[in-house]
Parts: C-alpha cells; sequence; structure tokens
C-alpha cells in the first residue's frame, strides 16, 4: 500500500495544463529553455500527442502545491538493425531542486525505462554529465562509449 506522500506524487503523462503548473521552470533548471508562449506550447503538445507511442513526456506533478516537480522524456527509434528493432532514447530528465532526495528521479527514470521496454526496445540509452552518472548507475546503467555533439547556432 502506497504512503500518502507516494500519493501526491504520482507519475503520469504530460498534460495541456502542466504548462501553468511549472513545466517550462523546472525544464529551466536543466538547460537553457527561453519562455514558450501558450500557443507554442500547445502546437508542441499536440505535435508529440500525434506521436504519442514514439515520444512519451512524463510527470510527477506534487498534489498539494499543484506544481510539476520532475519530468523526463523517451523517444523510440525505429532501426533497421536487430530485426527492425527499437531503441529507447531518455532525454530531459530533471527533478525540482526543492524535491530532490525524495527518488523521484529514479521514479521518473524507472518509467521511462519501463514504457521503452513496454514497447519491445531491446535497449535503452542515455547521456548524462559525469557529475549524474552515479545517480543513473543506481539506476541500472551502465556507461558506455562515449558522447559527441555538434551544436547548429
Amino acid at each position: 500500500m502506497e504512503s500518502s506522500e507516494e500519493q501526491k506524487l504520482q507519475v503520469r503523462k504530460l498534460e495541456l495544463s502542466d504548462k501553468s503548473k511549472g513545466f517550462i521552470e523546472l525544464l529551466q533548471q536543466l538547460t537553457v529553455c527561453d519562455s514558450v508562449s501558450d500557443k507554442d506550447f500547445e502546437d508542441r503538445f499536440r505535435e508529440l500527442n500525434a506521436r504519442a507511442e514514439d515520444h512519451r513526456v512524463l510527470v510527477i506533478e506534487d498534489a498539494c502545491s499543484g506544481k510539476i516537480v520532475a519530468t523526463g522524456s523517451v523517444f523510440i527509434e525505429r532501426k533497421f538493425l536487430r530485426n527492425c528493432g527499437k531503441v529507447g532514447h531518455i532525454e530531459d530528465v530533471v527533478v525540482d531542486t526543492n524535491a530532490r532526495g525524495m527518488q523521484l528521479g529514479k521514479k521518473i527514470i524507472n518509467a521511462l525505462t519501463d514504457y521503452a521496454h513496454s514497447l519491445g526496445c531491446y535497449k535503452v540509452i542515455l547521456d548524462c554529465s559525469v557529475e549524474n552518472k552515479a545517480f543513473y548507475e543506481k539506476c541500472g546503467y551502465k556507461q558506455k562509449e562515449i558522447q559527441m555533439v555538434k551544436y547548429f547556432i
């Protein structure tokens, strides 16, 4: 049986109303994220919703404050390799600074991982900073190779 604390902090899919619950401000704790107009948010939400199976954004809302306190997403890459297999890519995982230490990051990661597995992905991958490596190892992930990036500014 879940404690009342756990009941107040459930993982669920992103909803259109989450913009007003601090979703964008939460993403700003992760990286550069300019303000997003209501129209742009709704357009992107609807675009992602149309690809609901291949792109899932999850959040945890604090039922007491009504604020989004954690989020993460996974998108599914369809490949020719591995008998036309699928790979889950986890992105944009962040827990509000005031909600850290409550296992919410692990809760989001587990839910994203389980979702990818339920769709038949043969693996789930993610990129992280050196500082976050130990956290992801606690979630069952292990370091593999090196990340490369090229930005278009």
